[in-house]
């Protein structure tokens, strides 16, 4: 099933992500940090995965760029071992240090940039570093033609198990 996952949805996500884990977590609340109840059930958990029709891109790029402020902000005024409580976390689980979600959010920033980049090259039909510089290793190699082996099998082994 298709989750629906975009670009702008992913930027939005790592805002929620940076605002909450470098704001409330340490006491130091953004007006800019999502407002979500995880136990409110008429609230879509996924509020963050997507952009609504009220946001534009250049609103939802703009939260982004605020919520690196936000975290630089939080990062130079606290010590590494800086003690914060993650508040949608069960609560034996939820204290937590500053180096911890530095190293959590930039493990979630790199996953999530792993996304963007296969997302973008669905849209855009670019692989590689840029349409004029691929990066790809294999001189000579034929990336249509791996593409067209790799998606044969898929269609095979989807035949085999129908």
């Amino acid at each position: 099933m298709p989750t629906g996952t975009s670009l702008l949805g992913l930027i939005k996500h790592l805002t929620g992500v940076e605002l909450g884990y470098f704001g409330s977590t340490f006491g130091r609340p953004s007006p800019d940090e999502f407002e979500w109840d995880p136990d409110d059930p008429s609230l879509d958990s996924n509020f963050d995965m997507y952009a609504t029709t009220e946001e534009s891109r250049a609103s939802i790029v703009d939260g982004y760029r605020r919520s690196w402020a936000h975290a630089d902000t939080t990062i130079d005024a606290l010590p590494l071992d800086a003690i914060g409580h993650v508040r949608h976390w069960p609560a034996e689980h939820n204290e937590v240090t500053l180096h911890h979600m530095i190293v959590r959010v930039i493990a979630d920033s790199q996953r999530h940039a792993g996304h963007a980049d296969i997302v973008r090259e669905l849209i855009d039909g670019t692989a590689g570093l840029t349409p004029d510089s691929s990066n790809l290793p294999g001189s000579g190699y034929s990336w249509q033609d791996h593409w067209n082996r790799v998606e044969a099998t898929a269609k095979a082994a989807a035949e085999a198990i129908s």
